[in-house]
C-alpha cells in the first residue's frame, strides 16, 4: 500500500504557532521532506524540530528548488522531487513536506502536490498560520476593517499597479527588491510596516518606509494600509 504525501505548513517562525495537527502530521510520518540541500539549511526543519520531538531520528529529504522564474527550469525541478518523494511513497511511507507559513499561500510544495496526485499518490494540506497573519498581529493592528479589501502581492514583480488598488496590501518576497519597493512606496506615497524574520530569534520590526534597509532576508513581509488609525 503507498504512503500519503503531506504539505506542513509550519508557521511563520515561532514553533508554538504551529498547530495541533501539524505536530501530529510530523510525528506520524516516518519521512521528512524540506525544500533545501538539507534539513541544516531548512528553516522549516528548525521551526518544526523545536517542538516536535526526535525528528533528528526519522528519515528527511533535502529538496532543493532552484531560485529562478524561469519555469521550464522549475518544472524540471518539480517533477525531479516529485520522483523522490514518489520512491518513498512506493515504500508505504508518508512524507510530511514542511513549508513555511501555509503551503496554499506562493509555496512551491503545491506545484509538487499537483504532480504526486496526477501520478495517483494521494496528498493532503495543513494549513499552517500565514506569515502576514503574524506580522499584523505582531503589529497590533488588523488586516482588513468591515468592507475593506486585502490585496496578496509577490514583491519580486512589478507592484506599481497593485499598490493603486483599493485597501490594504501585503507585500511578499520582497526582501531581493527591497529597495525598489521602498521607492515606489515614496513614490505613492504610502505608509508601510515591515517585520523581518517574524517569530524567529532575528526579528525585526520596522514601523515607516524610511527605518526599512535597502536590503533585508528572504523572510520579509510588508503591511501597507489606506490608514493608521481606525477610530470609527
Amino acid at each position: 500500500m503507498s504512503g500519503k504525501l503531506y504539505g506542513v505548513g509550519v508557521g511563520p517562525g515561532d514553533p508554538k504557532l504551529m498547530t495541533y495537527l501539524a505536530v501530529e502530521t510530523i510525528k506520524n510520518c516516518s519521512v521528512i521532506a524540506v525544500p533545501a540541500d538539507g534539513k541544516e539549511h531548512a528553516i522549516s526543519y528548525k521551526i518544526a524540530s523545536g517542538i516536535v520531538k526526535d525528528m533528528d531520528q526519522k528519515e528527511c529529504l533535502g529538496l532543493s528548488s532552484p531560485m529562478t522564474k524561469d519555469r521550464k527550469i522549475l518544472e524540471k525541478n518539480y517533477q525531479k522531487v516529485s520522483e523522490e518523494i514518489i520512491k518513498k511513497l512506493d515504500e508505504g511511507k508518508n512524507v510530511a513536506y514542511l513549508t513555511l507559513g501555509d503551503p496554499t499561500v506562493y509555496s512551491t510544495y503545491i506545484y509538487i502536490q499537483r504532480i504526486v496526485k496526477k501520478c495517483g499518490y494521494d496528498a493532503e494540506i495543513i494549513n499552517g498560520v500565514p506569515s502576514f497573519c503574524a506580522v499584523a498581529a505582531k503589529l497590533g493592528d488588523s488586516l482588513a476593517d468591515r468592507s475593506e479589501q486585502l490585496h496578496i502581492i509577490p514583491s519580486n514583480y512589478d507592484i506599481k499597479e497593485a499598490l493603486k488598488l483599493p485597501g490594504n496590501k501585503i507585500l511578499m518576497k520582497a526582501a531581493s527588491k527591497l529597495s525598489d519597493v521602498k521607492k515606489v512606496l515614496k513614490e505613492q506615497g504610502q505608509k508601510a510596516w515591515m517585520i523581518e524574520n517574524c517569530g524567529m530569534e532575528e526579528e525585526k520590526i520596522y514601523h515607516s518606509v524610511d527605518e526599512m534597509p535597502e536590503k533585508a532576508t528572504y523572510y520579509t513581509t510588508l503591511l501597507v494600509k489606506e490608514e493608521i488609525d481606525k477610530n470609527s
